[in-house]
């Protein structure tokens, strides 16, 4: 299922995409199924158009492919409608906030925590410790 957040994301792919299918005066039909399917597994949204001589009703039509291959319904306008379906291989569109993490290296510390015996003495690291005990010798 896909969050507001995520629809909103397609929805600004999908913007910029050209309608890549049609349905014609036949409807539905398997090879259409098929090939739309070949075209999410490559691309993973796919924008649709309905032709007017089809007779068919945008969102209907598209609850009923989603249904057919198991998507996932983005966007309906006017005569065209927006499907998804993630490529559990090979994703290729990549959520905000989703992003693969980073290993950090054992050698560094982006923290810039204190312990509470920093704060009560007024020492800052234990390099600096360490270089004052040197001066001092």
């Amino acid at each position: 299922m896909l969050n507001g957040k995520k629809r909103s994301y397609l929805k600004s792919i999908a913007n910029g995409t050209k309608p890549t299918t049609q349905i014609g005066k036949e409807g539905i039909t398997e090879e259409f199924l098929t090939q739309l399917d070949d075209q999410l597994r490559a691309r993973e949204i796919v924008k649709v158009t309905i032709l007017e001589t089809a007779g068919l009703e945008t969102k209907e039509t598209a609850n009923a492919v989603c249904e057919a291959i198991r998507a996932e319904f983005v966007q309906a306008i006017g005569n065209r409608f927006t499907v998804y379906k993630r490529n559990t291989e090979s994703p290729k569109i990549i959520f905000p906030g989703h992003e693969q993490a980073k290993a950090k290296n054992k050698g560094e510390s982006n923290s810039k925590r204190i312990t509470k015996k920093q704060a009560t003495y007024g020492v800052k690291t234990k390099s600096i410790r360490n270089k004052n005990k040197s001066k001092k010798k």
